[in-house]
């Protein structure tokens, strides 16, 4: 499901026009990419979690060159399942 098809069964399933579910799915994209940049937690029950996680400098290997090459370290954003989730894929 790419994002249009999202936009589209979130205006069908919340009986709105697929404008107002397009700037709803914006503005909650938004809002969690601000929440991670701030270095916070977004915690939904039942659903799961969005979080940052920092990733140490390490060194790794250049793949054509097979030279070692260093690997800055980064924050990267995670998404942890809860259990809810887990459980109605299952």
């Amino acid at each position: 499901m790419n994002k249009a098809e999202l936009i589209d069964a979130v205006a069908q399933n919340a009986d709105v026009s697929k404008a107002a579910a397009s700037r709803a799915l914006d503005a909650f994209i938004e809002t969690i990419t601000q929440v991670l940049k701030s270095g916070e937690t977004v915690s939904l029950v039942g659903f799961g979690s969005f979080q940052v996680k920092n990733s140490a400098e390490r060194v790794g290997r250049n793949p054509s060159s097979g030279k070692p090459i260093t690997i800055a370290a980064a924050k990267k954003p995670s998404f942890k399942a809860g259990k809810g989730l887990k459980d109605s894929v299952n």
